[in-house]
């Protein structure tokens, strides 16, 4: 049987696009986005007695649990001058990193309905999760900024410094939401296993003690491969803005660059290359 294809000036349906077309209409959806973003921000929420304020209290209970167990259980507060800003930082800047990474995972299958009733970019959907990641962490500081004001920090004109750090970190996130999207997609058991990843990912990125002062005594590669963690960059980055006392090298700035930049482009890529699959999830 001859196998016939489209008519001329044709498309078939559900066809991938060009990568410059695609990136077009992505752009051209950018409203839309921002709508879906914030829309899928209040939603998460609407069922709980707290409602929004949730996106606060989660990470201040997990400061407090941290504080209590790692802090003054396990003194890992030593070597760290501000331990408290230094613990409120970790844990707020880090929840961007896993927010991303385990909501990316469900971008795609937590819209299916939408996926397949309408022809769009899909990469409106994972840019959208890391968009509700990034506003919680923008929402946090009205938190943070008390909480380092209180315990000692000072305002410096290093806090500007903070806006090309999660510049550089929003790049990053968006690079996880988009290689989690396709996994997710791909094989359905991600979502439940990306947690667990995220927490071992968190243990290995200083959130909750110095990794300077942690690999004082151990062999050299194992300092270079935590340094190296994007992680722990952003995290430095984060902190260099926010607190005296810790200091991000250029090394720092460049694999921060790097990571962000770096994963951005190659997970555009993988995900785009995708994009024929995610209607016959």
């Amino acid at each position: 049987m001859t196998r016939i294809g489209p008519a001329p000036g044709l498309q078939r349906a559900g066809a991938r696009l060009p990568i410059d077309e695609y990136t077009s209409r992505l752009w051209h959806r950018r409203w839309f986005i921002n709508a879906y973003a914030s829309a899928s921000n209040s939603v998460g929420y609407q069922d709980s007695f707290l409602g929004q304020a949730w996106q606060l209290l989660t990470p201040l209970l997990n400061i407090a649990v941290y504080y209590l167990v790692f802090g003054l259980l396990l003194q890992t507060n030593r070597g760290v001058p501000n331990f408290i800003a230094f613990l409120t930082v970790g844990v707020f800047v880090f929840a961007f990193c896993t927010s991303s990474l385990t909501s990316g995972a469900r971008a795609i299958t937590s819209n299916l309905g939408l996926v397949r009733a309408l022809q769009f970019p899909r990469a409106v959907l994972p840019l959208s999760t890391t968009l509700v990641a990034l506003l919680q962490l923008l929402y946090s500081l009205v938190v943070m900024i008390p909480i380092l004001l209180v315990s000692g920090e000072p305002i410096t004109w290093h806090w500007l410094e903070l806006i090309p750090a999660i510049a550089l970190q929003s790049m990053f996130c968006l690079g996880l939401g988009f290689v989690a999207a396709r996994l997710g997609a791909k094989i359905p058991d991600t979502a439940q296993v990306l947690p667990f990843v995220a927490r071992m990912w968190m243990y290995a990125s200083g959130v909750m003690y110095s990794v300077a002062v942690f690999t004082q005594n151990s062999p050299k590669w194992v300092g270079t491969a935590l340094n190296v963690n994007p992680g722990t960059v952003y995290l430095k980055l984060a902190r260099s803005a926010l607190l005296t006392g810790n200091p991000a090298t250029p090394t720092d700035w460049l694999l921060g660059f790097a990571w962000g930049v770096g994963l951005l482009a190659t997970s555009y890529l993988y995900f785009w290359r995708g994009e024929e699959e995610y209607g016959n999830v």
